[in-house]
């Protein structure tokens, strides 16, 4: 029996800024995204019906973006085989890690080996794109500037990153995606110069300097979450360096040097406050063909 087994990396944002509100009531966005390698794992195998398992995450499947996707597919492609897809969770859920995205870009991918359908990234993309606006990077993974919903992105070359410390706070926050980007006003609108200045600067492959990085959602968490605030101090009392938001939240993370430094930061963190840190570095970008990456 066919066997697919895949990586679905978590990812943090360098830059994240709202441009401004759109007419169906989401935002235009711009940001820059580095993929990670902590890691979910998912498994497909070869079925004659569709089923899905993943546990520890408490959400319905109906919900999960990875089974969302691999209905779509099937569905938009008329397959008449099923799969058997078991999602192994080791990226924190609702974290602002990216990991619902990640496995459903995995399972698009797996479907598409599996099934032989043969298909583009640039035919997965509009599919990717329906499921959730962090989809559509992780089809690509690296380092990606990203804009409007997410659908539009540009590759650009890995960004001068050595390791990140992210620790998470197991903050449940019910609809956080949506809750946060209700707190969003005309205030905090940017126009996208920060995002810009930093491709160019990866461009031409410089280094990563704090003034560069920004998230819209730092000032907003830590006005709205004691614990996210609480904890940014923690982090701020052992690590001296810049701290920031991942996606929308909660998890906040810092750039580091190197690995020795990284490891014994993320001791001191799990020791002082309780929560898991995770030292975590830079994966590469999934080099596609022409037709598909099988």
């Amino acid at each position: 029996m066919r066997k697919i087994t895949l990586s679905a990396p978590s990812k943090i944002n360098l830059t994240l800024e709202i441009l401004g509100r759109r007419p169906d009531g989401f935002h235009d966005l711009t940001s820059i995204i580095v993929s990670v390698d902590l890691n979910d794992e998912i498994d497909i195998e070869e079925s004659d019906i569709l089923q899905f398992n993943c546990d520890g995450l408490g959400i319905d499947d109906k919900y999960n973006l990875a089974n969302i996707a691999a209905l779509r597919l099937q569905d938009l492609y008329k397959v008449r085989t099923g799969a058997k897809i078991t999602v192994s969770k080791k990226i924190p859920s609702s974290a602002g890690l990216g990991g619902g995205s990640s496995d459903a870009a995995s399972v698009l991918i797996g479907l598409n080996k599996l099934w032989k359908l043969g298909l583009s990234i640039e035919q997965l993309l509009p599919i990717a794109s329906l499921i959730g606006s962090d989809v559509p990077f992780f089809l690509y993974c690296g380092t990606v500037m990203t804009q409007r919903r997410g659908e539009v992105l540009r590759r650009l070359p890995p960004a001068n990153i050595k390791y990140a410390v992210i620790i998470f706070p197991e903050l449940c926050i019910s609809n956080k995606t949506s809750y946060m980007f209700s707190k969003v006003n005309s205030g905090h609108y940017t126009k996208g110069a920060l995002t810009r200045k930093l491709e160019a600067r990866i461009r031409g492959m410089g280094d990563i300097p704090s003034q560069l990085l920004f998230n819209v959602f730092d000032e907003i968490s830590n006005d709205l979450f004691i614990e996210v605030k609480s904890l940014r101090q923690e982090f701020s009392d052992i690590w001296k360096n810049e701290i920031y938001l991942c996606g929308a939240g909660p998890s906040l993370y810092t750039l580091v040097e190197s690995k020795e430094n990284a490891t014994a930061l993320a001791l001191l963190l799990n020791k002082k406050t309780g929560f898991n840190a995770y030292v975590v570095k830079p994966t590469k970008q999934i080099e596609w063909t022409t037709k598909s990456n099988d």
